[in-house]
């Protein structure tokens, strides 16, 4: 639909929402915007759900985030074409308002540059043109491939991955006494981890679902599902089901549990399957160590799992897709053709664990930008540790200037890089 330039109108947006049904949001487009998808992704949220099937309210409340993000599209679009930005500078850069801000600024040429808090403590994430989500994905290997690289970098590096154990250095965590005996993770899920064992790590089912065109599977349930019966067939191997501890101690928990989902379809697992679900305090790494292999569909524990020379297969679009050093599934034929393979037996060779703990340092410590004068509450509430505002004045803070001089001056934001991005 080509929605005509006028100012607001709360009647007209609500009038398109309307008649926009609930199976067609995902594809709706206003004036070639993706408003539909980053409003879905707000009411899935607001769910915490991975679908909407048994919501009965679902269809009014996506349209309710439909007509705010049809008012988004035109406030932002009469403020952009008035005050002429050259840059914009803001939060997040999906759901809604934030997606909608992107994708106006992205129509109309302005510059953007989203943020996000990171993981490690203090620091945050900031990307060029779109969200980390994103960008992370599509940025160029040679970002980090070609930076400078010893000895040093990789303990620093392996240190600080052994520290997320824990959760000492970063602002988000989930376990805080984990259970990291092996023998007693035997015991209590009936792994055998002297017989081969592939781990699957899952997200939480409604987190950031947007489209990414090289997902092997619909959505991740779907994956799961498929992945069971595909182990059903495979007696030799142990599957583990890692569930996601954030999908009930992250901020929003999930109110469609993996756990239902799972016992919905298979009300006996085959014996061979075995299910850890996100209450456990079993340590996902002390699990992984033990695997031959794991799988993932997007969560961030593949770039772990890679640098402890686990070999991690992708059927989703996690951030280490297309890095080098995952095996990375485009279609259900690709993903079971290297399920095919298993077990592997051995870990990833050298070069591709050197190429891990490289992303994983451009990842955890070139990304993730330090700002030292803010503190929080286990990333729930922020406080500026600042006595007078010259504090902020150059050459006081290295992360603030590096993100000054990426905003300014269009300049990757990694730490220690200043080349320019924009051409």
């Amino acid at each position: 639909l080509d929605f005509p330039k006028i100012q607001t109108s709360h009647g007209n947006a609500e009038r398109i929402a309307s008649d926009v049904r609930l199976e067609d949001f995902s594809g709706f487009k206003l004036n070639n915007l993706a408003v539909g998808e980053h409003a879905l992704a707000g009411v899935l949220r607001y769910f915490a759900r991975g679908d909407l099937e048994s919501e009965p309210h679902a269809q009014r409340m996506a349209q309710m985030y439909l007509k705010s993000a049809i008012l988004t599209i035109q406030a932002v679009t009469n403020l952009v074409e008035s005050e002429q930005f050259d840059i914009a500078v803001f939060n997040h850069g999906i759901y809604v308002p934030q997606g909608l801000i992107a994708e106006v600024c992205r129509q109309q040429d302005v510059k953007i540059v989203t943020w996000n808090p990171a993981y490690r403590k203090n620091s945050f994430v900031l990307s060029h043109g779109d969200s980390y989500h994103h960008t992370m994905i599509s940025e160029p290997t040679d970002s980090w491939t070609n930076m400078p690289w010893d000895h040093d970098s990789e303990r620093e590096i392996v240190d600080y991955l052994n520290t997320r154990r824990h959760g000492t250095q970063d602002w988000i965590w989930f376990h805080d006494e984990p259970q990291e005996d092996a023998s007693k993770i035997e015991k209590e899920t009936g792994l055998d981890f002297s017989r081969p064992v592939i781990g699957m790590l899952t997200n939480v089912m409604w987190d950031a679902q947007l489209h990414y065109k090289s997902n092997a599977f619909s959505n991740m349930l779907e994956w799961v599902l498929r992945s069971i019966v595909h182990f059903s067939g495979r007696p030799e191997l142990q599957l583990a089901i890692r569930v996601h501890p954030a999908e009930v101690r992250g901020s929003v928990p999930s109110r469609q549990p993996l756990v239902d989902e799972i016992e919905k379809a298979f009300p006996t697992l085959p014996p061979n399957v075995k299910l850890i679900p996100p209450e456990s305090q079993i340590s996902s790494y002390t699990l992984v160590e033990n695997c031959d292999a794991v799988t993932i569909y997007n969560t961030k524990m593949g770039i772990e799992a890679a640098c402890m020379g686990i070999p991690v297969i992708v059927a989703g679009e996690a951030w280490i897709r297309g890095k080098g050093f995952s095996k990375d599934a485009n279609s259900p034929e690709e993903y079971f053709a290297i399920l095919d393979e298993l077990p592997f037996e051995s870990r990833i060779d050298e070069v591709q664990l050197e190429l891990a703990r490289r992303y994983a340092y451009h990842f955890f410590f070139r990304r993730m930008i330090p700002l030292d004068f803010i503190s929080s509450d286990n990333g729930n509430r922020y406080d500026l540790r600042l006595d007078r505002l010259s504090d902020l004045q150059t050459n006081k803070f290295a992360g603030l200037d590096t993100m000054c001089e990426g905003i300014l001056g269009a300049s990757p934001f990694n730490h220690d890089a200043k080349e320019s991005f924009f051409v």
